[in-house]
């Protein structure tokens, strides 16, 4: 059986050989399809697949972006099964499927992790998953979660620095961010050394280079200055203020969700599973699942998949 995650940005499958993360927008016509059929050149194949790209705005709500996942899926694996926010696997559209893929990471994790709080920092956003309250996650929309802290839209790659921050102190002098699309999250990362150039998967804001001085002039361009501005110190400071304040976020949201739930330790998936591990005090499971935890949903409705599957 493969596991298969379709998000709005990446398309991820889990196979028993491990994980392969496909770049794969919705936005730009994104050949899912096309992706998956090798996986499957027979068809006979099964797959367990969970959702959360139905939100793109190229669709005009969730249950069109549903019927369009769900159909270009089964056309590469007329064996699938997909995962809904009712906990359960459904062959066929329906509502309950939207953004359910943070739930099959926790129904897989509770088993062995009852006490724990699973945070997810990908590429997009960040999960804050209680696995103490499994029950109460049943059912638990994406509006649901932002409004009670489960869902934090900030990740590690894909978040437009604006979005994180509105001014930052450059020698001294309070200056404000411009609200323009000019550099992402995975910018301040990469001059950090938070991530290397191949981890750099998704488009640059000016289509440019992904390099150093690539995400330099990027940073520099988001208070309106060219990189011989404000140097390299210069943007390199903004990156340092941008990850303060991002990481603030996520650490207060963690603590604030551990302390309701009675977690009483750490988990941590995702592209960023490193650095939250080491800014929570919490475990990554890179250790445990090596490349399959930047693919955790994908990995994780396999398993469900194959524990529930009839003898």
């Amino acid at each position: 059986m493969i596991g298969i995650d379709v998000g709005g940005a990446n398309l991820k499958v889990v196979t028993e050989e491990g994980a392969t993360i496909h770049y794969c927008p919705l936005w730009e016509k994104a050949p899912i399809t096309a992706l998956l059929r090798p996986y499957n050149p027979d068809l006979t194949e099964e797959a367990a697949v969970v959702m959360s790209g139905e939100l793109a705005d190229c669709f005009t709500g969730k249950e069109e972006g549903i019927r369009f996942i769900v159909d270009a899926v089964r056309a590469a694996f007329p064996e699938s099964r997909f995962y809904g926010m009712d906990g359960t696997f459904h062959d066929s559209a329906d509502p309950s499927l939207a953004a359910a893929n943070w739930l099959a990471s926790a129904d897989m994790l509770r088993r062995e992790h009852p006490n724990a709080l699973f945070v997810d920092f990908g590429s997009t956003t960040t999960d804050i998953i209680p696995l103490t309250r499994f029950s109460d996650l049943i059912g638990l929309t994406d509006l649901l979660r932002l409004q009670q802290g489960y869902l934090i839209y900030t990740g590690m790659l894909r978040t437009n620095v604006a979005a994180i921050l509105r001014s930052v102190e450059l020698e001294g002098v309070r200056t404000p961010i411009s609200s323009e699309y000019f550099a992402t999250s995975a910018d301040l990362h990469l001059v950090l050394g938070h991530i290397c150039t191949d981890q750099y998967t998704c488009d640059t804001p000016d289509h440019g280079e992904k390099t150093l001085t690539g995400s330099q002039r990027r940073l520099a361009r988001v208070v309106c200055a060219d990189l011989a501005e404000i140097g390299e110190s210069g943007a390199r400071s903004i990156a340092e203020q941008c990850w303060a304040v991002q990481s603030h976020a996520i650490r207060r949201g963690v603590e604030r969700i551990a302390d309701a739930s009675g977690a009483d330790k750490v988990l941590t998936a995702g592209i960023g599973a490193s650095i939250a591990a080491e800014m929570l005090g919490g475990t990554s499971l890179e250790m445990e699942l090596g490349d399959r935890t930047d693919a955790l949903p994908a990995w994780a409705v396999r398993e469900v998949a194959l524990q529930n599957r009839s003898p």
